[in-house]
């Protein structure tokens, strides 16, 4: 079975929201997941610890050209996800998702459109799309 559309995905989406139909259920709904989200991320570093946080100062200076400031950003994680930490963090990003999508169709946003659009201002801007 292949992977649905973002189109498909957001028809789903919008035959499945019956209790959260308003915009502001919609809105604190997708908040809410966002939160989860970060939660779960954190509890992979705090509980599990499969991954690891080591941050610094990544040490851009005005004058550095922006391939060399490229090459030296770090993620500051070490580490990868455990199959446990990755299969809770991809549900809750599956819930924000859904959520994003319901949103999306409240506000008759094509989520497929926001996608494509991002990736042409991303292909236009390159390093510049610091948003």
């Amino acid at each position: 079975m292949s992977a649905p559309t973002l189109q498909e995905f957001q028809s789903q989406v919008s035959e499945l929201l019956l209790r959260h139909r308003s915009l502001l259920d919609v809105v604190t709904k997708f908040s809410q997941s966002n939160a989860s989200v970060n939660r779960a991320v954190s509890k992979s570093i705090t509980e599990c610890g499969c991954i690891a946080l080591n941050a610094r100062n990544q040490g851009f200076s005005e004058e550095m050209p922006l391939d060399q400031a490229h090459r030296q950003s770090k993620s500051h994680m070490e580490g990868s996800l455990c199959e446990q930490c990755r299969e809770i963090i991809r549900n809750e990003m599956g819930k924000n998702l859904f959520y994003m999508s319901a949103m999306c169709n409240l506000l008759d946003i094509s989520l497929e459109d926001v996608v494509a659009k991002e990736a042409d201002k991303c292909s236009t801007l390159g390093w510049f799309n610091l948003t």
